[in-house]
């Protein structure tokens, strides 16, 4: 069931009236939501529910464990351990058991040696890399005394499973996560319309900006030595606004939907292709996610206390388990190697984030100098996003060098003037409104009509140009 496919059209607002309308208790309205999060997520396949069952029970019951066995450092870590590498041999035998066999095998066949290893024809749960690291976060959490096991599993259950967040994200963290679910919640008309806005924007990104990259994505991708060098830089360019349309787009639907039922998620993306470098790119792109890596990896391993040669040795191990994360195949962790090979250098003469805020930009490029480093980092995050959609680090490589053909300067076999229209709008739109929360709370305009306007137009928009109701991409990490 996609976020905008027919069924979840039916499905949302029926959970919501029942929500708010018959299950208007704490217990009841939690009970609710993981009754309609199991539903939501087993109509994608009911064998997904079993996992994430294991998962949600196994990091309860851990966290009941550790406060029962408070006084004994040995047991509560041990517990602590146990469950982690839990968690994580679920998500490593699911998702990345036949990319290690593989290699294997052929690491073994080049010295020589040969034997056969089992291949498991295992289907990928959507979501497991989101929930099995919400669930290791919120282990950390409690070890690390940030926050009290709960021993509410009903409230547990529910912000393991809560299904705008289950899929896609965005990775919640239990401190500021879990009391929503432990508190009474009053329907809040502002939070809500405010929520419709985020969802409205988020439907258009995904239906109309990334449905319209993705037709002219997919045939150059699939037929890359048969492309003039300008085709596949377009292509390229169309792919990052595709990839950041789709995963964004989900992001703000389910930012959007968590508004409607009185729990406030946090926003995934913060404008991150007017980034000035790479490291401001990091801190807006997949916020929860490279947040989790510096709470519960890069800061244990040292975090900027360490030497310099240390930090960059924990960014080397961060950006790699980044790629890791996104999926099995080399290609990915190419990709992770690439982005700490960008960002290596600002550790080395200590380059400082100075713009970054909660809100966006406060204020307009005040320079040549400035919109050069934007459009320099663009480009760089571009070429790494070839790396990320390429089949393989071959194909990779040939797609770059295919760019950098004679080629690059003739004109394009496909120009996609709808892709090319839709991507100016949303940047326009976002420059414009970069200091707000999200792009489309135009609360602040005084005059109904007008803001009715604007939705009347993003609705338009998406009725006459939304494209096919495709998977979104992140379903597959």
């Amino acid at each position: 069931m996609f976020f905008t496919s027919l069924p979840f059209l039916i499905f949302l607002p029926i959970v919501f009236l029942l929500y708010w309308f018959v299950f208007n208790k704490v217990k009841s309205q939690n009970l609710f939501i993981v009754a309609a999060s199991y539903f939501f997520y087993g109509w994608l396949d009911w064998r997904f529910l079993i996992l994430i069952f294991i998962t949600t029970f196994s990091t309860f019951l851990s966290g009941i464990l550790y406060e029962k066995f408070y006084n004994n450092f040995k047991l509560k870590k041990a517990i602590t351990i146990f469950n982690i590498l839990l968690n994580l041999l679920i998500l490593c035998v699911f998702k990345y058991y036949n990319f290690f066999t593989d290699n294997l095998h052929l690491l073994f066949e080049g010295i020589g040696i040969h034997f056969d290893l089992t291949t498991l024809y295992l289907i990928l749960p959507i979501g497991i890399s989101f929930y099995t690291f919400q669930a290791i976060g919120y282990t950390f959490d409690v070890y690390s005394n940030k926050i009290k096991a709960t021993n509410d599993g009903v409230a547990f259950f529910a912000y393991m499973s809560f299904f705008p967040q289950l899929t896609s994200g965005p990775i919640s963290k239990a401190p500021e996560y879990l009391p929503q679910f432990l508190k009474k919640r009053d329907f809040d008309y502002n939070l809500a319309v405010d929520g419709m806005r985020q969802i409205l924007w988020g439907v258009f990104k995904k239906m109309v900006v990334a449905e319209s990259c993705a037709t002219l994505v997919n045939p150059i991708f699939s037929d890359i030595h048969n492309q003039s060098g300008s085709t596949l830089l377009l292509g390229a360019i169309y792919y990052t606004f595709q990839i950041y349309c789709d995963f964004s787009g989900y992001s703000d639907i389910a930012v959007g939907i968590g508004k409607l039922f009185g729990i406030k998620l946090i926003n995934n993306f913060n404008l991150p292709y007017f980034s000035r470098d790479i490291t401001e790119f990091w801190r807006r792109w997949h916020i929860s996610l490279t947040s989790w890596f510096r709470d519960y990896i890069y800061i244990p391993l040292g975090g900027n206390r360490v030497n310099k040669i240390t930090r960059i040795r924990n960014t080397i191990i961060i950006f790699l388990i980044s790629g890791l994360w996104h999926g099995a195949n080399w290609t990915f962790i190419c990709w992770g190697a690439y982005h700490a090979i960008l960002f290596i250098p600002h550790l080395i003469f200590n380059v400082k984030v100075k713009h970054v805020d909660s809100h966006g930009f406060g204020r307009p490029l005040s320079s040549v100098n400035e919109i050069w480093k934007v459009l320099k980092t663009f480009c760089l995050v571009c070429l790494g996003w070839i790396i990320f959609r390429a089949n393989t680090i071959k194909e990779a490589f040939d797609y770059i060098k295919g760019i950098f053909s004679a080629s690059l300067f003739s004109f394009p076999q496909v120009i996609g003037y709808k892709a090319l229209f839709f991507i100016i709008l949303l940047l326009f739109v976002e420059w414009l409104q970069r200091t707000e929360t999200h792009t489309l709370n135009i609360s602040k305009i005084k005059s109904p009509m007008v803001r009715i306007g604007i939705y009347l137009i993003v609705f338009f928009l998406i009725m006459e140009y939304g494209g096919n109701q495709s998977a979104f991409i992140y379903f597959k990490f």
